[in-house]
């Protein structure tokens, strides 16, 4: 009896310690998923209602009011370039999704960058006419950094800005660069501008070493004034004072093409990863907490014909918002 009943507790001593083994094996199987995060969210279906007869171009720029609740939209004309088109392309939408604003008919070759800013003023990017430009909240241009046409790399100038934000301060930071699209041998640099339009300094270069880019694409800013940089190609955000220190490179949220940070909550785009770019990673938006990084919630790939967002942003309701470009849709994610 002594011997059935050891024998009985090593069992259950081996069968306790075997089930431990698989649950931490589980456990970290999970922890090494980047696409394991909950989606706390569901789609919201032609949420912006569009006037008829217009349909959604490559939604490229997406960006939240300061309202907090209506959404601003920059696409392409209503298909892949604005170039000859006369279509507004910047439009703004309010918290039901009905179009209040559009404007930017004719001024526009190939829209990317969107952001709007706190004193009310909305900020664009153009990869082809190698301009920034700041509209009045009515469609007024209030003013253009970078020379119509003329691309470079000297002090005022642009090759292919992909990203404009305008720091609290009034600063503003401008990522110049979008790889050998839409034109070739574009530069890959942060720049920074006094709020008045004065070049301030320049920093990166081509490269993969901490502080060069590949395809910078998209910018953000966190209470504590660090600049996130969306280092698309290199599959990595880069994060920097507003000085242009290097401060830490995070790779745990995919192939970036869109940020936005509200509330120190990081909502990043990854349009671009699959099986071959990026693995493990698929395509979704990513979010998080800019405090440690965690990933806490993943928004999957919808259709599979269709890639993920590449411009994203997010409402003071935690609604999230994104522009697909190679789909050329815009979407709204409810929070469950």
């Amino acid at each position: 009896m002594r011997t059935r009943a050891n024998m009985m507790v090593c069992l259950i001593l081996l069968g306790t310690t075997l089930g431990a083994g698989f649950a931490v094996t589980g456990r970290q199987a999970q922890a090494d998923d980047p696409n394991s995060a909950p989606n706390p969210y569901h789609l919201v279906a032609n949420w912006a209602k569009l006037p008829e007869g217009r349909h959604w171009g490559m939604a490229i720029g997406v960006s939240v009011d300061r309202d907090g609740s209506s959404v601003w939209v920059f696409d392409r004309c209503g298909g892949q370039s604005c170039a000859g088109s006369n279509i507004a392309p910047i439009q703004k939408f309010d918290a039901t999704g009905r179009l209040i604003v559009t404007f930017g008919s004719g001024l526009f070759d190939w829209p990317h960058g969107l952001f709007a800013a706190p004193d009310g003023s909305l900020w664009v990017t153009d990869g082809k006419t190698q301009t920034v430009m700041q509209f009045a909240p009515d469609g007024r241009v209030l003013r253009t950094l970078g020379k119509l046409g003329v691309a470079g790399d000297a002090p005022g100038l642009f090759n292919s800005p992909s990203a404009v934000l305008v720091a609290p301060d009034g600063d503003i930071f401008v990522a110049d660069g979008h790889g050998d699209y839409p034109v070739p041998h574009t530069n890959d640099r942060m720049v920074k501008f006094s709020k008045d339009g004065k070049f301030i300094k320049a920093w990166g270069h081509h490269g993969s070493a901490p502080g060069e880019f590949d395809v910078p694409h998209a910018l953000a800013m966190d209470s504590a004034g660090r600049l996130f940089v969306a280092d698309r190609a290199n599959n990595r955000i880069q994060i920097f004072d507003q000085d242009g220190k290097f401060l830490a490179e995070w790779k745990q949220f995919g192939r970036p093409s869109g940020l936005s940070i509200r509330d120190d909550i990081i909502y990043v785009g990854d349009s671009q990863s699959d099986d071959k770019t990026n693995p493990p990673f698929q395509q979704g938006i990513r979010i998080g907490s800019v405090k440690d990084g965690k990933v806490t919630a993943f928004i999957p790939r919808l259709d599979p014909k269709r890639s993920m967002p590449e411009g994203v942003a997010a409402d003071k309701d935690g609604n999230v918002f994104g522009g697909f470009a190679t789909g050329m849709d815009f979407e709204k994610f409810a929070k469950n």
